[in-house]
C-alpha cells in the first residue's frame, strides 16, 4: 500500500503538470464575451491535482497517512473487481457521451453507480441523477456559454437555448 500510495501521487503529479503545460496553448484566463479560455479548465484542474499530489507525497515522507504506514497488499480480489466494474462502466458512459450526449450518459452512469454499486435509495439515485446533468447543463452551456456533446439529442436542446441565450 506504501509504494503504491507514492507512485500513484508522483504519476498523477507527472499527469497534472502535463496538463497544465497542453492548457497553456489555449488561454487560462478570461476571455471578454466569451467566459473563460479554452484552457482554463484543464489548466486549474491541473494545478489543484499538482497541490494535492505535493500534499501526498510530503504526507508519505512523515508517514502521517494511514496509507503511508501501511504494508498490506494495494488491492485484493474484491477491491480489483470493483476496480473493473467502475472503469468499465465509466468507459461505457465515455463512449455513450458521443452517441447520446453528456446529458443522458451522465444519467445513466450515476443511476447504475448510486443504485447497483452504491446500494442507494431509488428516491436517492432519481434525485442525483437528475439535479447534476440539469446543474451541469446551466452551469456550462449557459453560465459559461460552453456547450458540451449532445450526440443525436442536440435538437432536444433548442427550446432551452431560446429561453435562456
Amino acid at each position: 500500500m506504501r509504494r503504491a500510495e507514492l507512485v500513484m501521487a508522483l504519476c498523477l503529479a507527472a499527469f497534472s503538470v502535463y496538463l497544465m503545460i497542453k492548457s497553456m496553448e489555449l488561454p487560462v484566463g478570461w476571455v471578454r464575451g466569451e467566459g473563460p479560455g479554452g484552457g482554463a479548465f484543464p489548466f486549474w484542474l491541473g494545478a489543484g491535482m499538482l497541490i494535492c499530489c505535493i500534499a501526498i507525497i510530503v504526507r508519505w515522507a512523515k508517514r502521517t497517512s494511514v496509507q503511508s504506514q501501511s504494508t498490506e497488499p494495494f488491492m485484493d480480489k474484491d477491491t480489483l473487481r470493483m476496480f473493473i466494474t467502475i472503469g468499465g462502466s465509466l468507459t461505457v458512459m465515455i463512449g455513450a457521451i458521443h452517441v447520446i450526449g453528456v446529458y443522458f450518459a451522465l444519467p445513466l452512469f450515476l443511476m447504475f453507480y448510486l443504485r447497483f454499486l452504491g446500494r442507494h435509495t431509488w428516491r436517492l439515485t432519481a434525485a442525483v441523477a437528475v439535479a447534476v446533468p440539469v446543474f451541469t447543463f446551466f452551469f456550462f452551456e449557459i453560465a459559461l456559454l460552453k456547450t458540451l456533446p449532445k450526440g443525436f439529442t442536440e435538437p432536444l436542446f433548442y427550446p432551452l437555448y431560446d429561453m435562456f441565450l
